[in-house]
């Protein structure tokens, strides 16, 4: 694919990017795929995904209590807990605004921990990265942001949802779906958002702008960007993912570099 030769004249040390189809065939790669990246909140959809697992399996149920008083599983999940961005203080009522919750995510974590007894970097080990073959991906510290992976692994697992084999297509469904629709909130980097649509641990573009992905990425499209400079997303309407990691920080590069390379990246792949 052409349009991936555009992480070459980014203003960054670093870059990779690869293109994977809905039948899991690669489009098309571009830069150094094995090198691994910090992928900060691109850790997110990653930690979501085993706790999807860990609800099919039974150890979880999606709306039982974790978090705050009176939140569940799916509210941390969804960044409805009320917990705060980076402290494990409430700030909202479960459900009543869309709060970007670091704190959640290592909330969720413990929980699931405790409810399996298995530490749950090595849960994720078991559930998602070992079955999926990413063997170069750990996680050691926060399942909110510091993961460590690379763009082969990563496109197994966008392989994965978008076709899945771990979980019933059924649950990947529901964890693209808008939980508590029409929620308003801020999108770290690009201001308040009304509505701020997130699914179970994945953000869904809708109609949000400005926003990280292209002018021309369907409203369906879903997934994650991190602060460490990395991005996924997976477009049902293009029937493709993709997966790029730097090693430079985001910042205004990245507002100005991301939109046109996606949809660089989808118009190669409509023509």
């Amino acid at each position: 694919m052409q349009s991936l030769a555009m992480i070459e004249n980014w203003p960054v040390p670093t870059a990779a990017a690869a293109v994977v189809r809905a039948d899991g065939t690669l489009a098309g790669s571009r830069g150094p795929l094995a090198h691994r990246f910090p992928l900060a909140s691109v850790t997110k959809p990653l930690a979501a995904y085993a706790a999807l697992v860990a609800y099919e399996e039974g150890a979880v149920e999606l709306d039982e209590p974790a978090g705050p008083e009176g939140s569940t599983v799916r509210h941390l999940l969804a960044h409805t807990s009320g917990l705060a961005f980076d402290e494990h203080r409430v700030t909202a009522p479960p459900g009543a605004r869309r709060l970007y919750s670091n704190a959640g995510f290592e909330v969720l974590g413990d929980h699931i921990a405790k409810a399996t007894d298995i530490p749950f970097a090595e849960y994720l080990r078991q559930a998602v990265l070992e079955p999926l073959g990413m063997t170069a991906t750990t996680l050691d510290g926060s399942p909110a942001k510091d993961g460590v992976s690379t763009v082969e692994d990563l496109v197994r697992f966008a392989a994965e949802v978008q076709a899945p084999r771990l979980l019933d297509a059924r649950t990947v469904l529901e964890a693209m779906t808008v939980v508590h629709p029409g929620l308003s909130g801020i999108l770290p980097g690009y201001g308040h958002q009304k509505p701020n649509d997130w699914g179970l641990g994945f953000e869904i573009r809708d109609s949000k702008s400005p926003h990280w992905t292209g002018s021309s990425s369907s409203p369906r499209t879903f997934g994650h960007f991190g602060q460490s400079g990395t991005f996924l997303w997976i477009d049902p309407a293009a029937g493709a993912a993709c997966v790029t990691l730097t090693d430079r920080a985001f910042g205004q590069w990245a507002i100005e570099a991301w939109p046109p390379f996606t949809d660089a990246v989808l118009a190669e792949l409509r023509g």
